[in-house]
């Protein structure tokens, strides 16, 4: 008998054995779920640079959330989820065989499954993997063998820790630490027993014991778990009376939603950053700017105005400081379009960058421009441009065309620098996308707003000049490190520093703007307005060496406002907002900066005066590689009054201003490009003979020298002959012996 007994014992260990060696086998082998490598789903926080929050981003709406630490979890929401979940936890090994017999007895005893056996480690593996639905037995050996393995490499805090920051407590409030703002707006280690009780039986039933739904049914879970935590001895008769007395209040906290256009932006761009998401937006600011906004748009409501937008953006780092997309985002319809994001017409805004590829292609502040009646051949016909008044002033100096906005002379510069493909290439490499289309698409108009371009990026286009011709990506994000190499340079810093100067000067927008106009701000800014066609949109750019800010005003529908301009609609909001900025950080100026000179000129040819001269003259600043002419008897006539070339014979005879020579007195020096006219089309033809010459012509009383950067020229007898090639070409003729010149744009392609 001893012998049998000895020998069964000896099979049931080795039965053990094996059971306990296979065990450990399918523990070893079994994989926990991936989830468990990186932080738990749930609520996504955005600040802003101070800290302030700005959105709270529930479960269904980001990617990660910020968990608990160790030492925010308070002892009191440990005991209660202990007491309601697992209070064997610290003394099984991932699954509870107590509790695996107890239910497994109610279960052969009512034939239906009463009571659970998971553990805390269980629940864990099982939240995960993703495995939420009705459990299977497979499932359940699956869980019950990562359970196992996760209690051998993990410790038993480490997952508590895990498990409390995954549960769903409702509301969409995923880890103890949403859900302790959200229902008793406080942070977990203020959490009282009765509070902690509350949150550890929601876990259960998130919908059914909903406290803001159903106060009654989670009150009662709530004394259940204060009752558990009374029988294991966790907490004493007097606390669990005074627990129980306490009255079950959760509010449910208001949502923060600040800053919302900012905020979506943001959340677009999230990637995968984790816990509180630190923005550079500025909460207080962004206060100020969308309140001064929502009054200003009140105030245009007379003129058929219904929104607006407005940026602000810190030059020394790309950040964005401000943005208001809208005059409301909650407002029916289209509130919550962001305008600082949609595209709309410039209007006159990007004539400051031509200026500057003018500046650093030779041309001065002093130099004059033709503000006079012009027609350029396009692919679609004629173009006319006209100035905002239609009215033409003759002879403007670079200065003055650019800071009263003028349209002919910004189109004429257009011409003379290239046509729209250099500016196109300088505002693409500002970071401006919207300019996608071929630049003939556009033409010469391009300069005065007949591309679309964002509020954003044409704002930091300009913080690009801010910077003195250094480009930089927008910031949204504190962490982001977008320019390791301190930004691109677009243009030079001398060139970028004139139109600072230009932009700022009062008194050469005077003409236009009056004395005292709303951009006379009353410190140095530079500032430039736009109005698209038919008053549908207007803009404000401003900037110093600190901050740029851009404003835009008008109607989402694209409906015309009632003669609002630039100057009236989204100006006044730019001066308040850089009073502000003034107010609360301060401003400064641009020293100025090597390779800038000064010189006395005469204010209708821009060349540079000697002598007595100088007294009648204007003070000017160039680029020192580009210095002004000297000015020659041949400006003059014997009365002392300016002689101007012959393309001006029209406006003088219809104007006679003083101080300017009669039309006929430049006498037979005209000059006239008669072949090729300008803006012409050329097709280079294989198959016919001679496709590749172009004979040049051209009007004047002396001989008349010919010169291309990109096209060789050629003497035949008493021809002139350039050789075409496909491109865009500039031809001049110059005057041998005034050195008078005038200019022509082809395009060639082949056949």
């Amino acid at each position: 008998m001893k012998r049998i007994f000895s020998k069964s014992c000896r099979i049931a260990a080795a039965i053990a054995a094996a059971a306990l060696g296979l065990l450990a086998i399918a523990v070893a082998r079994a994989p926990l779920p991936p989830g468990l490598d990186g932080p738990p789903p749930g609520a996504v926080e955005l600040t802003d640079r101070n800290g302030q929050l700005l959105r709270e981003v529930l479960e269904d709406e980001a990617r990660y959330a910020r968990p608990a630490t160790r030492g925010e979890i308070p002892a009191t929401l440990r005991l209660a989820t202990l007491a309601a979940e697992d209070r064997r936890f610290f003394h099984h090994p991932g699954i509870d065989p107590i509790a695996i017999a107890r239910a497994a007895s109610d279960w052969f005893r009512e034939g239906r499954v009463v009571s659970g056996a998971s553990t805390i480690t269980q629940q864990l593996v099982k939240i995960a993997s993703g495995r939420l639905g009705r459990p299977t037995l497979a499932g359940k050996a699956t869980e019950a063998l990562q359970a196992i393995k996760l209690d051998l490499l993990w410790d038993k805090e480490r997952i508590l820790d895990a498990y409390l920051n995954r549960l769903d407590y409702g509301n969409l409030r995923i880890g103890c630490r949403a859900a302790a703002r959200f229902y008793f707006d406080k942070p977990l280690a203020d959490l009282s027993f009765a509070e902690a009780s509350l949150l550890a039986a929601l876990p259960r039933s998130p919908v059914r014991l909903n406290p803001l739904l159903h106060p009654g049914a989670a009150e009662t879970a709530r004394e259940a778990v204060l009752d558990r935590l009374l029988r294991n001895g966790w907490i004493d008769a007097s606390s669990h009376i005074r627990a129980v007395g306490q009255p079950m209040s959760p509010g449910g906290r208001r949502r923060v939603f600040r800053t919302p256009h900012f905020a979506d932006l943001a959340l677009s761009r999230i990637g995968d950053r984790t816990g509180p998401v630190v923005t550079t937006i500025d909460l207080d600011l962004n206060r100020f700017v969308e309140a001064r906004l929502r009054g200003r748009i009140v105030g245009l409501t007379p003129r058929r105005v219904t929104n607006g937008a407005a940026v602000v953006i810190d030059n020394r780092t790309g950040e964005l400081l401000a943005l208001v997309g809208s005059e409301c985002y909650f407002a029916p319809g289209c509130g919550q379009v962001n305008a600082a994001l949609a595209p709309r017409s410039a209007g006159s805004t990007l004539k400051p960058f031509t200026y500057l590829l003018a500046l650093e292609r030779g041309w001065t502040p002093a130099s004059p421009l033709p503000d006079i009646p012009a027609e350029y051949v396009t692919e679609t016909g004629l173009f006319r441009p006209e100035n905002f008044d239609r009215t033409f002033s003759g002879p403007v100096r670079l200065r003055r065309a650019l800071a009263n906005s003028l349209n002919v002379p910004a189109v004429h510069l257009l011409q003379e620098i290239g046509g729209p493909a250099p500016l196109a290439r300088a505002l693409q490499r500002c970071g401006v996308t919207t300019l996608d289309r071929p630049p003939s698409d556009y033409g010469l108009g391009l300069t005065i707003g007949n591309g679309e371009v964002r509020l954003l990026e044409l704002a930091n286009a300009y913080a690009c000049l801010a910077r003195l011709g250094v480009y930089r990506p927008i910031r949204i994000f504190r962490d982001e490190r977008n320019d390791p190499d301190g930004g691109r340079r677009v243009f030079g810093p001398a060139a970028a520093y004139l139109i600072a100067h230009i932009l700022d000067d009062d008194i050469a927008r005077t003409p236009a703007f009056g004395p005292d106009s709303i951009l006379n701000i009353g410190f140095p800014v530079a500032c430039k307005t736009g109005t698209s066609s038919n008053f549908r949109d207007n803009w404000a750019f401003g900037y110093t060496p600190e901050f740029t800010v851009g404003v835009w005003v008008g109607n989402f529908d694209g409906s015309p406002m009632g003669d609002v301009s630039g100057v009236t609609g989204a100006a006044p909001l730019l001066a308040d907002i850089f009073r502000h900025l003034r107010a609360t950080r301060g401003t400064i100026w641009y020293a100025q900066p090597p390779g800038i000179i000064a010189a006395q000129v005469h204010p209708a040819t821009g060349k540079r005066l000697a002598g007595v001269s100088r007294s009648r003259g204007i003070t000017e600043y160039f680029l020192a590689d580009h210095p002004p002419a000297g000015e020659s008897p041949r400006d003059y006539d014997v009365s002392g009054r300016v002689i101007l070339p012959p393309q001006f014979a029209d406006w003088l005879a219809s104007t006679r201003p003083p101080g300017f020579a009669p039309p006929d007195a430049a006498g037979p020096a005209s000059l006239a490009i008669v072949s090729p006219k300008s803006e012409s089309l050329y097709f280079l033809d294989p198959d016919l003979p001679g496709s590749d010459q172009l004979r040049l012509r051209a009007i004047a009383p002396v001989p008349v020298t010919w010169r291309s950067a990109t096209l060789p020229i050629e003497r035949t007898g008493n021809e002139t002959i350039a050789r075409l090639a496909p491109g865009r070409h500039c031809l001049e003729a110059v005057n041998s012996v005034t050195g008078e010149s005038c200019r022509a744009w082809i395009n060639v392609e082949r056949q």
